[in-house]
């Protein structure tokens, strides 16, 4: 399967050209996965301390800010220090932010920046439920943040010092995974969104939308002769390079590496190039019905 589309650029402020952002947008809204082999998130020589795993607390996968002005989350060491690591986050989230922007100019008046990562611990080997297994085919879907059909875009870069591809797994496009699954799949209880809701279960009402992706999170991760048997591609993810995906449209499985940051961003589906393409439109397509 063809699931790349590769841009040799090298720099993170490209002029922003509305004619290739629509080239770009229809690959991605496609499902493949836009790889830039050239482009590089530098530590600077005082940040490069901070490559180690140590620095997370052991708790949590990921080393985050959720905003502009959010504290640093799973992270640990000195409060200076902590202070740094923060900085270094926080200016990968620029820089990620404004890629973005440019490369899918169309996409800036409806997009918003979310959770920015730093993931310093290797993938193999950790220990995690089989919800929780990163390393299983996954369309990504959260189970107390209803998203109500808006898109999770991300922003993907390899830091390790050593040279060390991150390897993935890319799986089949989103509506032949959808059609095969789907059946296995019952409607939400009626009154069971409220309910949870009401309980702070979720953060905010789940649509019937929020219902099916998580399910299909689900049935991807546990059904083993599906992770083992169903069209995918292996990707060699370069150190020193940068790759795009919308990660609720495009099955994906860590399989090895360490040292990658990562940007996540929202968009809603009337803010694509092609809403049509969105898991939320071939939902609705597959169900003959309104699921938001």
């Amino acid at each position: 399967m063809n699931v790349t589309y590769t841009l040799p650029l090298d720099t993170w402020t490209p002029p922003a050209v509305p004619e290739l952002g629509a080239v770009l947008a229809r690959e991605i809204e496609a499902g493949r996965v836009l790889y830039l082999p050239r482009l590089a998130f530098e530590f600077r020589e005082h940040e490069r301390r901070f490559l180690g795993p140590s620095w997370s607390n052991g708790r949590s996968k990921n080393i985050s800010i959720d905003g502009e002005g959010a504290p640093l989350r799973g992270a640990a060491g000195p409060p200076r220090e902590l202070d740094e690591l923060r900085a270094l986050v926080a200016r990968f989230r620029a820089q990620a932010g404004d890629l973005i922007a440019r490369l899918f100019p169309a996409y800036v008046p409806q997009l918003q920046l979310a959770r920015t990562s730093y993931r310093p611990v290797r993938v193999q080997g950790r220990a995690a439920s089989w919800r929780k297994d990163d390393s299983r085919l996954h369309v990504d879907a959260f189970p107390s943040r209803p998203n109500r059909g808006e898109r999770i875009l991300r922003v993907f870069a390899n830091v390790d010092p050593h040279g060390e591809p991150r390897i993935w797994r890319v799986g089949e496009p989103f509506e032949s995974m959808a059609k095969r699954l789907l059946p296995r799949i019952r409607r939400p209880l009626p009154g069971s969104a409220w309910l949870m809701e009401a309980l702070s279960i979720t953060k905010a009402r789940r649509s019937e939308y929020d219902h099916f992706m998580l399910r299909l999170h689900d049935c991807l991760k546990s059904d083993a002769d599906y992770q083992r048997n169903a069209p995918q591609t292996t990707l060699s993810l370069a150190a020193g390079s940068v790759w795009i995906c919308f990660s609720d449209q495009t099955s994906h499985a860590a399989m090895s590496g360490q040292f990658m940051l990562e940007q996540t961003l929202h968009l809603p589906v009337q803010g694509l190039y092609d809403p049509a393409s969105s898991p939320l439109r071939t939902l609705e397509r597959l169900t003959g019905r309104a699921l938001v």
